[in-house]
């Protein structure tokens, strides 16, 4: 008899029957974002001014594209400028800062809606868009506006227009 009823305590344990929580669980940003408490970055326009401190990035829609400025101040003229170009592909921002001399600092920043990331590694090409120990490495701005005439009156310490036309 106990050879008999064994077997079916243990079928009975196995789980065979479906529970009501078939579905995979959701990762806590996508049920954020489907609860409308965070904004979803892959419909939500990148154009606007961005800060933090003393640091500053301006986007606005340039055709198919991006024109992007970032401005990272320090103080006693330890900064970095850069102006350039940027397309979207999702939260990647392939961004492209041009100098006058024809270099070309190329990197992908990170935006989630909000904030706009810098990686921490950019290529070594751009230095040269900063005075001694300022970088862009890093760079982490929140969004001040989606105004984009206000990212347009973004000047540099020199006064250069960075996303202006």
């Amino acid at each position: 008899m106990r050879i008999v009823i064994l077997p079916l305590l243990l079928a009975a344990c196995s789980g065979a029957g479906t529970s009501g929580n078939s579905a995979t669980p959701q990762d806590l940003e996508s049920a954020a974002i489907e609860r409308g408490l965070v904004r979803d970055p892959t419909d939500t326009d990148i154009t606007g001014l961005y800060a933090r401190d003393t640091d500053r990035v301006c986007v606005i829609r340039k055709g198919d594209a991006y024109r992007i400025g970032a401005f990272v101040d320090y103080g006693d003229g330890l900064s970095c400028t850069g102006a350039g170009t940027a397309t979207r592909a999702g939260e990647t921002l392939s961004v492209q800062l041009k100098g006058r001399s024809g270099i070309t600092c190329a990197f992908d920043a990170r935006f989630d809606g909000d904030r706009i990331t810098f990686p921490a590694n950019v290529p070594p090409e751009c230095a040269r868009f900063c005075g001694p120990r300022a970088s862009f490495v890093a760079l982490d701005v929140d969004r001040l506006s989606e105004s984009a005439a206000e990212a347009r009156a973004l000047r540099s310490a020199e006064g250069v227009r960075l996303c202006g036309d």
